[in-house]
């Protein structure tokens, strides 16, 4: 893959955002940020990222209503979004799982772990 895989980081909380764009970036993928819900959709629209890291607990529009209206969107509806957050009831993972998340990572986690995993779901999603 010659031309570097972007991920779109949406989260409230700026060092978390910092840290996953250096980790991240240290993997060879290109990084969007976006602190908001309506930035977030905004950005998945114009850079069709590889992939969407999303924060569910934020001020306005919370992260299950951004990914459900990602997964509404044709122009979104593919992008795969991984909900990263501090939520860690079951009922919460089933809600995501429901609106279309394609995987569930909670805080804190290991930035490096989070990374690798990101390079296997996609390298496994240009196969299929």
């Amino acid at each position: 893959m010659s031309e570097k895989i972007s991920v779109l980081v949406v989260d409230d909380e700026e060092h978390i955002r910092n840290i996953l764009e250096y980790n991240l970036e240290l993997h060879g993928f290109k990084v969007y940020q976006a602190e908001d819900g309506p930035t977030a959709l905004e950005l998945a629209r114009e850079k069709k990222p590889g992939m969407i890291l999303l924060d569910w607990i934020m001020p306005g529009m919370n992260g299950l209503q951004v990914l459900e209206k990602l997964k509404a969107d044709q122009r979104t509806k593919s992008i795969p979004v991984v909900m990263l957050t501090a939520k860690k009831m079951l009922t919460d993972i089933v809600k995501t799982l429901y609106a279309g998340v394609d995987d569930y990572i909670t805080k804190p986690f290991e930035p490096e772990k989070l990374c690798k995993m990101i390079r296997r779901k996609l390298e496994s999603n240009v196969k299929n």
